[in-house]
């Protein structure tokens, strides 16, 4: 069986999409991540192929402690872009979080070289406190 078209099955065009985004996206800015879950775990069943939804959803999880789940969807995240800087780092956190050492340094001394100064000061801080 085949996976289901949401999109066409509701019949929404890609402007309720990115007016669920935007939503989420204020819900995230007003620090309130438990709502903002709601709006992206929706986005990612919706189209699950956006990246940022996928890395956005990761980074909510990630942010309220649900660290597995936010590993989970941080990899599909990184499987659509292995390069992503805040994604990578996110992954990085999460690993350490929960308690894989070893795989999470990795990931963050590898981005200690990042081009974005804000993601390898970041990765910097996160290998030292953890070394």
């Amino acid at each position: 069986m085949g996976q289901t078209n949401w999109l066409e099955v509701l019949e929404w065009s890609k402007e309720e999409l990115e007016n669920l985004r935007f939503m989420g996206y204020s819900y995230i800015k007003q620090g309130q991540y438990d709502t903002s879950l709601k709006f992206f775990e929706a986005l990612v069943i919706l189209s699950d192929e956006s990246m940022y939804d996928l890395q956005t959803l990761g980074a909510l999880y990630l942010q309220t402690g649900n660290n597995l789940m936010a590993l989970n969807y941080l990899e599909k995240a990184i499987k659509l872009d292995p390069s992503h800087g805040s994604t990578l780092l996110n992954r990085s956190k999460a690993l350490l979080a929960l308690g894989y050492k070893k795989q999470g340094l990795m990931q963050a001394k590898s981005l200690e070289v990042h081009p974005e100064s804000s993601i390898s000061s970041q990765a910097s801080a996160l290998a030292l406190a953890y070394s």
